[in-house]
């Protein structure tokens, strides 16, 4: 009989579990219900796949997109592991071919969305098989506290009750407690075993920069990646157009993805991100859940995301071949507005609005912090740290000085004027402005007039971010964006509060020397040309067989064959991520490469 190390060995081609994995198989061999939160590249399918292979009954895995899931079954019958799909995307005869193979016991998984499985005649075809699990994969979907709920998600919580002889595996890269409770209580009916991995990737260089210029910025941004993958997050669809259309004429291989593309857009935009060298995908959020490819270099925001596990999860797109990737959030006030009025027109009742609003402070707080950015992002997840030496306030510390005259200013002007108006009003009235609106509503006689007027635009934009950072503002969005005012704002203003450090703005220049200090593409003891001739062959293959290209092999698996150079079958079958079945399929096309050097 056949055992984990056996299946692990013999199917997948791997020596050994990465860490974390043999504990997440052990609750589920032993049939208990698992959540598994782990960091983005840890290997978290095999942790579902092995045991898969070892139960009686079927496993059915639920998944969120159609293109996510057709990926996972080519790579796991190119591993010889009979597994379908079954989802709307695909020909009616092939999806009762691919039913026939699961009910006659010729297929060991079966992906399926959640609206495909939810059905009761779905439910009910499937009991008859007696599934041996469930794997819902992309987890933090189910939960109302994540970043991002669906729906149609929500109705997986009956799984624990209608098949209760079957184990329950959750499994997602961004939950922080409060999502990993609700995850837990939707899918594990209550009983189960929560596994966290660590969220850390210390091969992501972290920087936040305020963005005054995004072109000028983004060029600066791009400009170590000449030629590389990667992705440029916005947050509406006009605005992804904008920069696809400005990367495209300045020579960048980029393509806009959102939800207002039609599929076959969409479907056609992945396929040449996830098969071409070189693409950048200019994208909003609709873009990217699931998306598997390990050599994507940098994630670049253009706007603020909405919280700080949103941020984990699209920054962890990078970089899952373990080399070294560039991220960077660009964010202004408007972005801070904005998001503010999202939760607004949410819908949402007041504990989620105050629950959103939370998470979007967090997401300001850690933009604006002074400190290790890792420190501060692993803290949010519960997870202690040490400064990481591979951030932007690491590599090139911030300067703080005391502001908190400037601070007391800021707040007076806003109490002065009412607390009825924005930043730009605030602005112009500390900077002794002559405009319009000041002159039309007296402000040129409060005290606060001119107070800041030896200081630039920028510097008082960069106070008033710091300034909501801190707590001592707050923006209504109800009222239009004003500021007002909170009890620690007023406290600093009558003097009965500490003081205010502010962090002056970086040089544009000075932002990029971490990551182009710390990239690189491949490692330092690997044939560079080498692994080109390998991509190139896997490239060729990928497009005979119609799948991405890190379907046939992994990036890291390349990096192997270049290091190891194997002559012979045996040699290559040591390769780890050679399986037997990929062994007989590809083996000898990568050997005439390995064994010719």
């Amino acid at each position: 009989m056949s055992t984990r190390h056996d299946i692990l060995r013999d199917t997948f081609g791997f020596a050994a579990f990465r860490p974390g994995q043999e504990d997440v198989i052990d609750a589920l061999e032993r049939g208990r219900n698992v959540l598994a939160v782990m960091p983005t590249g840890a290997g978290k399918s095999l942790c579902y796949q092995v045991p898969a292979l070892l139960f009686g009954g079927p496993t059915i895995v639920v998944s969120p997109l159609t293109a996510l899931m057709d990926d996972q079954v080519a790579r796991l019958r190119m591993d010889g592991v009979p597994a379908v799909a079954i989802h709307s995307g695909m020909p009616r005869d092939e999806q009762v071919e691919a039913w026939r193979q699961l009910a006659a016991g010729r297929a060991r998984l079966a992906y399926m969305s959640p609206e495909r499985l939810m059905t009761e005649r779905m439910l009910a075809a499937v009991g008859r098989l007696g599934p041996a699990m469930f794997v819902v994969d992309e987890a933090h979907c189910v939960s109302k506290w994540g970043p991002s709920f669906r729906p149609e998600y929500a109705l997986l919580s009956a799984l624990p009750a209608r098949f209760p002889q079957a184990r329950i595996a959750a499994f997602t890269a961004t939950a922080d407690a409060a999502t990993r409770a609700d995850i837990s209580a939707q899918l594990l009916g209550g009983r189960g075993d929560v596994h966290v991995h660590g969220f850390d990737r210390p091969n992501l260089h972290l920087a936040v920069t305020p963005r005054d210029d995004w072109r000028a910025q983004l060029t600066d941004f791009l400009e170590p990646h000449p030629g590389r993958s990667g992705i440029v997050y916005c947050l509406s669809r006009a605005f992804t157009e904008e920069v696809a259309e400005y990367l495209a004429g300045t020579g960048v291989d980029a393509i806009a993805y959102h939800a207002g593309l039609d599929a076959g857009q969409r479907r056609d935009a992945q396929d040449r991100f996830m098969s071409e060298r070189g693409v950048v995908m200019v994208a909003t959020i609709a873009f990217g859940m699931g998306i598997d490819k390990p050599d994507i270099r940098f994630v670049c925001h253009l706007n603020l995301p909405g919280s700080v596990e949103a941020y984990y999860q699209e920054i962890g797109r990078a970089g899952r071949d373990g080399a070294p990737a560039d991220t960077r959030l660009f964010y202004g006030l408007d972005d801070v507005r904005m998001r503010r009025r999202f939760i607004q027109m949410d819908g949402g009742d007041e504990d989620h609005a105050r629950r959103e609003g939370q998470r979007l402070e967090a997401m300001v707080a850690y933009c604006e912090t002074a400190s290790c950015r890792r420190v501060a992002l692993l803290a949010y997840f519960d997870e202690a740290s040490e400064p990481c030496g591979n951030c932007d306030n690491c590599t090139d510390p911030p300067v703080t000085v005391d502001a908190t005259g400037e601070a007391r200013a800021l707040v007076q002007a806003i109490q002065q004027t009412g607390e009825m108006f924005g930043a730009a009003h605030v602005i112009d009235v500390l900077r002794g402005a002559d405009t319009e609106k000041v002159r039309q509503r007296g402000h040129q006689g409060v005290p606060a007039y001119g107070a800041g007027a030896s200081r630039d635009l920028a510097h008082w934009q960069a106070l008033v971010r710091q300034a909501g950072a801190a707590g001592l503002v707050t923006t209504d969005v109800a009222r239009y964006g004003r500021l007002v005012v909170t009890a620690r704002g007023r406290a600093l203003a009558d003097g009965d509060a500490g003081a205010f450090a502010f962090r002056e703005p970086r040089a544009r220049r000075s932002a990029t020397r971490g990551a182009k200090a710390t990239f690189r593409a491949v490692p330092r003891d690997v044939d560079e040309a080498l692994v080109e001739r390998l991509k190139a062959r896997r490239r060729e293959l990928a497009r005979e067989a119609g799948v991405p290209a890190y379907v046939v092999f992994p990036d890291a698996t390349l990096f192997e064959m270049a290091r190891s150079r194997p002559r012979t079958r045996d040699e290559m079958a040591g390769i780890s991520g050679v399986g037997p079945k990929r062994l007989e399929q590809y083996g000898d096309a990568f050997l005439e490469l390995t064994a010719a050097e």
